[in-house]
């Protein structure tokens, strides 16, 4: 998948609870666009159950597969038992910029690595299937300079690609910055340098 393809993000929290042998497990799901948000989220829930025994969690913070922006935590469960089998889960779903927390109340009996495995995944799948998702389109910024008879070009063919005039200035020339859908930004492109006579050139605002 290329970064310019779209993915899916949340679009609501949604929170899961049951109890595994006396354990009280709650997960939490919501989006959190990047790693700050996300470990800001974490906090939250640290801190809303601060009484838990453990409050594990996972995030991918991010496109679904930039595996540079997953990061997950057992919070004092034996390693490999809780974050790990989280992160699967969301990995495995296909939706980005989304966080996991589940907390654990303990109940006094002990679960086992492979019973700890299933609670925490198993919350983690069950909460999955009550989230509600929405595409989210890659965009990109160009910057082009035109002519003021050339300002109605631009606009159709800003109209027939559905993009988006973020900022205009008129000086001597007319300088546009633009927003488009990153998958058609060259075919865009291509149009507009024909379509102008070569006169018009859009590049990266960035």
């Amino acid at each position: 998948m290329s970064n310019s393809e779209p993915y899916l993000v949340p679009t609501a929290d949604v929170i899961f609870e049951e109890e595994i042998k006396k354990s009280r497990f709650i997960t939490y799901l919501a989006h959190t666009p990047n790693i700050e948000a996300a470990k800001q989220f974490v906090q939250q829930i640290k801190e809303r159950h601060h009484d838990a025994r453990h409050n594990c969690w996972a995030f991918v913070a991010g496109r679904p597969t930039d595996s540079m922006k997953w990061g997950f935590s057992d919070d004092g469960e034996p390693s490999g038992t809780a974050g790990k089998p989280i992160l699967a889960q969301l990995t495995g779903s296909g939706v980005g910029e989304i966080t996991a927390v589940v907390t654990r109340y303990y109940g006094g009996i002990r679960l086992g690595t492979g019973g700890l495995v299933k609670a925490y995944g198993g919350g983690v799948q069950q909460a999955l299937t009550r989230l509600e998702t929405k595409q989210k389109v890659i965009t990109s910024e160009l910057q082009l300079s035109c002519e003021y008879n050339q300002v109605s070009l631009v606009e159709s063919l800003l109209s027939e690609y559905n993009g988006t005039q973020l900022h205009a200035d008129y000086g001597n020339q007319v300088t546009m910055q633009i927003e488009l859908d990153s998958r058609i930004v060259d075919e865009f492109c291509a149009k507009l340098t024909n379509r102008s006579g070569g006169r018009i050139v859009a590049a990266s605002a960035s």
